[in-house]
């Protein structure tokens, strides 16, 4: 007659499964709530590496202090303006003048014009690149109405300033020693939750006619 396993041995079996199946149940989870928060913290880190080294056309941000710091070189540039709205945003928005010829370093104010062609106020964000790439480093922005949510009335125009500069180190740039102009485009974006903000000021907005 066959010897049968005492009941302590698949007791004992059952338990040492049961505890390699939590311990790797909880490595699993571990790992997934690891990834979660390397997900979050890729997004500002992300956008620091943009905004540090340019990449996807990131323009920089300075303070006015700063730009009257910077020695103008010698050097034209062109810089050309681009103005887009996505589908579901019922805006005009078009730059008033297309090119500037600019001096590198020396400050420059652009005007973009954005009618709300809708019968109820909107609230939109507008997201930006330039081109090429590798000279989005250099271009840099004072003041912007791309740092804030700008908000129009039914059939409201606005003129919306940028005050930039381009820097002159890109003249000592090898990979931007034959840019000859850059190119920045806005696109306008609806906000998912339309709020009534208060509007921006300063050069955020422009009343048209102004």
């Amino acid at each position: 007659m066959a010897s049968l396993s005492p009941p302590h041995d698949v007791t004992s079996q059952a338990a040492q499964t049961r505890r390699r199946n939590r311990k790797v149940g909880l490595i699993g989870l571990s790992m997934a709530l690891g990834m979660l928060a390397l997900g979050f913290a890729a997004v500002p880190l992300y956008r620091i590496f943009c905004q540090v080294t340019g990449y996807g056309g990131t323009t920089q941000r300075v303070d006015g202090a700063t730009a009257q710091s910077v020695q103008v070189a010698a050097r034209p540039m062109s810089i050309r303006f681009d103005a887009n709205v996505a589908h579901d945003m019922p805006w005009n928005f078009k730059p008033l003048q297309t090119t500037h010829d600019i001096t590198v370093g020396q400050r420059d104010m652009a005007l973009f014009e954005a009618t709300n062609t809708s019968d109820k106020p909107v609230t939109g964000t507008a997201s930006f690149n330039v081109e090429p790439e590798q000279a989005a480093k250099y271009f840099n922005k004072i003041q912007c109405f791309c740092f804030t949510q700008q908000t129009l009335q039914p059939g409201e125009t606005v003129k919306m300033p940028v005050l930039y500069y381009v820097d002159p180190a890109i003249l000592g740039d090898e990979d931007n020693k034959d840019v000859e102009q850059i190119t920045l485009s806005y696109t306008f974006h609806l906000n998912e939750v339309q709020t009534s903000p208060a509007d921006a000021k300063g050069l955020d907005r422009i009343a048209a006619g102004s």
